[in-house]
């Protein structure tokens, strides 16, 4: 009596492998748009916490601030409201003032009534240029380790790619030394 062992369907395990590459993807995709992208370019990722700029950026969206030379009326800009306080407020130019002193800004957030105090242009960290809706959530979840599971997450990527290439090639392999042909796909 020999036991063999029932495999599933081949349309099951490759709609369900298809399935775990997209969503590993997508999961690195907005990992690197979010960590690596606004490094390249001297930017921050930042969590929107209040609806002030609703419903442009919702709390818990995450937005991605980058340095610019010029900024204009009707750009989200990243800037802290007091200079030297490390606190940031994301709000869109309403209006541009060109002084003796230099340029300023005025802001308001996209639900607020009133503008905000003028701001100079030194207190300006950078203009959106995207955002990603809920990530934010998940930043604050994780907190302080957020850096340390970023690394796990990438290792266990690659792990689970070097899984998938190396099983494949197993089976490949396997199917060869019995004389099968594999099944190819398309």
């Amino acid at each position: 009596m020999t036991a063999t062992r029932r495999r599933k369907p081949l349309f099951w395990r490759s709609a369900g492998s298809a399935f775990v590459t997209v969503l590993l993807l997508a999961v690195l995709g907005v990992a690197l748009s979010l960590t690596l992208v606004p490094r390249v370019m001297h930017g921050a990722a930042l969590t929107v916490l209040t609806g002030s700029m609703e419903p442009t950026y919702s709390p818990g969206d995450m937005v991605v601030s980058v340095p610019q030379d010029s900024y204009a009326i009707g750009d989200a800009i990243t800037f802290q409201p007091v200079s030297g306080d490390p606190t940031l407020i994301t709000h869109r130019i309403v209006a541009v003032q060109n002084g003796p002193e230099g340029t300023g800004y005025i802001t308001r957030g996209d639900a607020n009534g009133a503008d905000d105090q003028p701001i100079v242009a030194a207190q300006v960290m950078g203009k959106v240029i995207y955002s990603v809706p809920y990530v934010g959530l998940a930043a604050q979840a994780l907190g302080s380790h957020r850096e340390m599971l970023l690394v796990i997450a990438g290792a266990g990527l690659v792990g689970y790619g070097i899984y998938a290439f190396g099983s494949a090639a197993l089976a490949k392999r396997s199917d060869s030394s019995r004389g099968r042909v594999p099944a190819r796909t398309h």
